[in-house]
């Protein structure tokens, strides 16, 4: 399992915002906290601060490589994953993410490109078209879009080719798209047919904040996990081999990058809930099995603590700021945006009514909004999002240093296992990916070779592409100015 972007103080500002809203005692505590395990070293090989694919990189492959590769090292050439070798093995393979299922974490488990930014291969890989055929035996997530051509309606492909029919009529995948079909399956007695694609958002599952004002369209990420371990262990039944399993809750992430600590208090609740099932799966199985959850990165450099004025500090925070908003500012930026695309001469004065009653009062749960805040939301609203959550981070004295990563350790979980105290205590991020092709005795180094052999070097590659593995890379983290362009283009949270 791998918590994007969380590091511990959102661990510290999520369990004492569940104490606060569930009337609990200070001793109460979440359930990853009991099962830590140790802390993990993120820098990659081009930084000190890490971004996903990288990180991700370490955990599939178990090396270091530059921030922005896919599966790929240093010199340019592919690296073979622990999901790919278990395939090999005999396992049957998953993905579940909150976010695009071509995004770096899912990417870096079943894909080899140079760069992150080349997620229209990425879809074609990881349904199969790549050198290896196809690895992955179940997909749940979002980014619908990278499979859909250009000329299709919800496509975003830059070429047109269908890589949903690629997957059905070349490498015999099942799709489903949406909360109906996924129903089908979740918490009923029919049986998953492998391979499943299961793609529901065009881009991201929206915020859980804003998720559970949806649920009859967007499945959560503990359903997905639950109905692919379900899935998973009735595929491997009788088979002297399991599945290997990777769970991502990805818009923790994207909740740091935003500054947002009301969205992020509730992504990180809905990945302790799907921890707390995975354990639960694990005791119930009679099959032996090991859960290993952990940080990419520490996302936005949070503090569970802000000075607002010049005096000496205050030695508090409130969390019944975030627990009185009931959007995410991603979704209240979303709001006011179409209904400035759909006014006509609207006043200013109008516009600042509007958002101080429909969005920060009813969305933010904010009744003191200044007449500063509101005349900069009504006046730039392309900064809207940042707005919305510094109203919310001020206001709960929760401070952030950057919308980007930081290189903080971030914490591991563990149920424990056999070889299991190879990751306790500090060790470095690509000991996790070392002890996960341990632990499933795979061969990762024959995958290495069979991948070169195939797919040769990075001879022959120009100077843009080298610059990437640079530390000087303008690539090397431009994903959330990404990810901000495809929110404003989606249409899921209108």
């Amino acid at each position: 399992m791998v918590s994007d972007g969380m590091g511990p103080a959102s661990l510290s500002l999520t369990r004492s915002f569940r104490q606060y809203t569930d009337g609990l005692e200070y001793g109460n505590t979440l359930t990853l906290d009991k099962h830590y395990w140790g802390s993990s070293r993120t820098r990659s090989s081009s930084s000190l601060v890490t971004d996903s694919a990288a990180g991700a990189t370490a955990f599939s492959c178990g090396q270091k490589s530059y921030n922005g590769a896919i599966s790929t090292l240093p010199d340019f050439t592919p690296c073979g994953t622990v999901l790919e070798a278990a395939k090999k093995a005999g396992y049957k393979t998953g993905l579940v993410v909150t976010t695009d299922i071509t995004d770096a974490t899912p990417a870096c488990f079943a894909s080899h490109v140079h760069y992150r930014s080349q997620n229209d291969e990425i879809a074609l890989q990881e349904v199969g078209n790549g050198p290896l055929g196809r690895v992955v035996d179940l997909m749940f997530g979002g980014g619908r879009c990278r499979f859909l051509p250009n000329s299709t309606a919800g496509g975003c492909r830059a070429d047109d080719i269908n890589v949903v029919e690629i997957a059905r009529k070349e490498h015999g995948w099942n799709y489903i798209n949406d909360r109906a079909a996924f129903d089908e399956f979740w918490e009923s007695k029919k049986d998953v047919p492998l391979p499943m694609l299961g793609l529901f958002a065009d881009y991201d599952v929206p915020f859980e904040l804003d998720r559970r004002n949806m649920n009859d369209v967007y499945p959560s990420l503990s359903e997905m996990a639950k109905t692919a371990l379900k899935a998973l262990e009735k595929a491997t039944e009788g088979s002297d081999k399991g599945f290997f399993l990777m769970i991502e809750g990805s818009r923790i992430d994207h909740a740091g990058h935003g500054n947002d600590p009301a969205a992020q208090v509730r992504e990180v609740l809905e990945y302790d809930k799907t921890f707390a099932a995975v354990l639960d799966f694990l005791e119930q199985s009679s099959t032996p099995g090991v859960l290993v959850s952990t940080s990419d990165h520490e996302t936005g450099g949070l503090a569970v603590a802000r000075q607002v004025n010049a005096d000496y500090p205050q030695y508090l925070w409130y969390p019944a700021v975030l627990a009185n908003a009931s959007s995410s500012s991603e979704h209240l930026a979303h709001h006011l945006r179409e209904h400035i695309s759909k006014s006509t001469e609207q006043s200013l004065d109008k516009l600042k009514k509007f958002i101080e009653v429909e969005l920060v009062a009813s969305g933010l749960g904010i009744h003191d909004a200044s007449e500063e805040e509101l005349t900069a939301l009504a006046s730039d609203p392309d900064r809207a999002q940042s707005l919305f959550a510094d109203m919310i981070s001020v206001r709960a004295q929760i401070g952030w240093s950057t919308h980007g990563h930081s290189a903080v350790d971030v914490n591991i979980y563990s149920s424990g296992g056999p070889g299991a105290e190879a990751i306790r205590g500090n060790v470095e991020n690509t000991d996790v990916g070392k002890y996960l092709r341990d632990y499933l005795n795979v061969d990762v180094d024959a995958i290495t070779k069979e991948l070169n052999d195939k797919m040769g070097s990075g001879a022959g590659l120009g100077p843009a592409d080298r610059s990437i593995a640079g530390m000087e890379s303008p690539l090397a983290e431009d994903h959330w100015a990404a990810h901000e362009e495809m929110e404003t283009k989606r249409g899921d949270l209108a």
